[in-house]
């Protein structure tokens, strides 16, 4: 009588009967006494084989054989550092976080402020300047831990492990940004550890990973946490204090002053006028804005985006009104009549 053979139960009868070794000799008594092939039973053992006649039955050895497969390109290969910016201008907390950079210390850094105030483009440039790698992940409510460790993915028909962005800085010493930190769930926790600077053990592989030296972390938030009670930034969550308490420092970042604003803008706009008035149009409505009279506020990524409008259209007035249809109409209205009042040399064009 034949028996049938499934993956699951031959190996475990193999392993009762010899243990978490077999050889050759062990399968064909195996085969012998249970009537099935020799071919049959070494093809489902293919996963497990260590040498020739040899085959190692233990799960940790199977999952190191995967866990060594290649995912694709060799990180060795990939070159993470950041493309220095010639726009680029330093202000406000940049030295500070230039220093922590280069340090090389594992000194977790916690960066708060509004919206397009250069948060995230701080921690960029200031990688691309001291030439060292940085993987950004983008945190949002759905970010867990398969996303940030690593698991396992099917490829051409076989399972193979595959490094998260967390591990992969683990490993090569890089910088971590974890970008619109404020964003996750409780799901964010599973880097407790890796922010103590202990590095990480991962449970489906049995392998810990220790932190290579330069590794840190840095995490960017419109919030300090605590999530947000103006209603601003929707989506927004209230962390775990204990994860909060794991970074040593926090950064307030603030929009830089109308000198430097003026300067960024000046580096991609050749119209130095233009820029100032909208510098200092952007300055009142911010000014406006802190004392409570509205509820929108003119970023600096704003301006950015209405000098390059300019560039595309060669329109002052279109720039302005294009990159201002984003707000409600009353406050784009608004901010369009306090524009009128700096610079009167603009026109717009009122809509049918």
């Amino acid at each position: 009588m034949t028996t049938r053979v499934n993956s699951e139960s031959l190996i475990n009868s193999l392993r009762d009967l010899y243990g978490e070794t077999v050889t050759c000799a062990d399968i064909r008594g195996y085969c012998a006494s249970n009537g099935v092939s020799y071919p049959t039973v070494t093809k489902y053992l293919d996963d497990y084989k260590t040498s020739r006649g040899k085959w190692n039955l233990s799960l940790q050895e199977k999952l190191e054989q995967t866990y060594q497969a290649p995912p694709g390109l060799p990180a060795a290969e990939q070159n993470l550092i950041p493309v220095k910016d010639d726009t680029f201008v330093s202000f406000g907390n940049f030295a500070d976080i230039k220093k922590i950079i280069k340090s090389n210390l594992f000194y977790p850094t916690f960066i708060t402020g509004l919206s397009g105030n250069g948060k995230t483009f701080s921690v960029e440039q200031a990688c691309a300047q001291s030439r060292r790698e940085l993987i950004r992940v983008n945190i949002t409510i759905e970010t867990d831990e398969d996303d940030l460790i690593g698991g396992f993915r099917l490829v051409d028909g076989a399972t193979v492990w595959h490094n998260g962005p967390v591990i992969e800085a683990l490993e090569r010493g890089a910088i971590l940004l974890l970008d619109e930190v404020d964003l996750a769930s409780n799901k964010i926790l599973c880097l407790q550890s890796i922010l103590e600077g202990k590095g990480v053990f991962l449970k489906k592989t049995g392998k810990y990973i220790t932190p290579a030296e330069g590794f840190n972390v840095f995490a960017t938030a419109n919030t300090k946490g605590k999530g947000s009670e103006d209603g601003r930034f929707i989506g927004t969550n209230v962390l775990n204090e204990a994860f909060l308490e794991r970074f040593p420092v926090t950064f307030e970042q603030e929009y830089p002053t109308p000198a430097v604003e003026q300067k960024i803008l000046a580096s991609i706009c050749g119209e130095v006028e233009f820029c100032k008035r909208l510098v200092d149009w952007a300055d009142i409505i911010r000014k406006t804005f802190y004392d409570g009279g509205v509820e929108e506020v003119i970023s600096t990524r704003r301006l950015v985006h209405i000098v390059k409008a300019f560039g595309i259209f060669g329109d002052k007035a279109k720039a302005i009104q294009v990159c201002l249809n984003r707000f409600d109409d009353e406050t784009k209205q608004a901010f369009m009549d306090l524009y009128d009042k700096v610079d009167s040399d603009v026109d717009f064009v009122e809509e049918a």
